[in-house]
């Protein structure tokens, strides 16, 4: 599990208290956590629901957060369009919340996402469709994106729910690490779509300046007044035939003639 404080990979050891529920087959529990983290090591606590597999064994479904009460990410990167960040954002902050909720928004994510670089079509399982199946290879997204994108259709069964301009925001059963997987390919997406891009197009840009720079030296140079071209080309054939006359006048013994 992934620290929400800290967003840190590791092995909770958690201190659990459970109570019955109001119907016979239920259970309530709440875990109590710190972060094995030197760097963290704050509390945890998660809230668990759980319906009775036998006498006194539950299936318990995946908890919502109590401490804190939504998982730190980070904010989505600045080239990211505003209308897109505020979805991803709000996502985030429901995840622990409800992890349908927060499915549904980053799905929108995702699809205007899409939308915004030409993957538009009825629904967005289609649209994903069109984005795997991309004929032009400058466009085409490396494997790893591939391979969690393709993943989203799965959740929930979610090739059965095709979400439309209409359905945009409909609500499909996920486990809460379904949902917060949505959240991390969209953390791909943004890298992919947006912000390799943008990092490109400084380089090119501060490159070009560079050239440029390099140009109007060169420019400069040869815009130069002919007499000084002269002068310079005149300075530098009288010290070379000085400095051969030198070397001629050492090798003869018998002196200069």
């Amino acid at each position: 599990m992934k620290c929400p404080h800290c967003s840190v990979e590791a092995h909770f050891g958690w201190k659990e208290t459970s109570k019955g529920g109001l119907q016979r087959d239920e259970a309530r529990r709440i875990r109590l956590a710190y972060c094995p983290s030197e760097n963290c090591n704050r509390v945890v606590a998660v809230y668990d629901h759980g319906k009775a597999a036998m006498p006194g064994f539950y299936n318990w479904s995946s908890g919502y957060l109590i401490e804190p009460q939504s998982a730190i990410r980070k904010p989505p990167p600045q080239e990211v369009p505003a209308v897109i960040a505020e979805d991803y954002i709000e996502a985030s902050m429901v995840l622990s919340i409800s992890p349908k909720a927060s499915a549904a928004l980053s799905r929108r994510c995702l699809q205007a996402v899409l939308r915004a670089h030409g993957y538009k079509t009825k629904d967005l399982a289609k649209e994903i469709d069109l984005l795997l199946h991309e004929t032009d290879p400058t466009k085409a997204i490396p494997q790893s994106l591939r391979t969690v994108v393709d993943a989203v259709r799965n959740f929930g069964n979610f090739s059965a729910h095709p979400i439309t301009d209409v359905t945009t925001l409909q609500i499909i059963d996920v486990q809460p690490e379904e949902a917060e997987w949505c959240l991390e390919v969209l953390d791909e997406c943004f890298e992919h779509f947006y912000v390799r891009p943008a990092r490109a197009a400084a380089r090119k840009a501060a490159l070009d300046a560079k050239l440029s720079q390099a140009g109007n030296l060169l420019r400069n140079e040869f815009a130069a007044p002919a007499t000084s071209v002269a002068g310079a080309i005149t300075r530098v054939h009288l010290s070379t035939l000085a400095v051969n006359h030198r070397m001629n006048s050492t090798s003869d013994p018998r002196g200069p003639r």
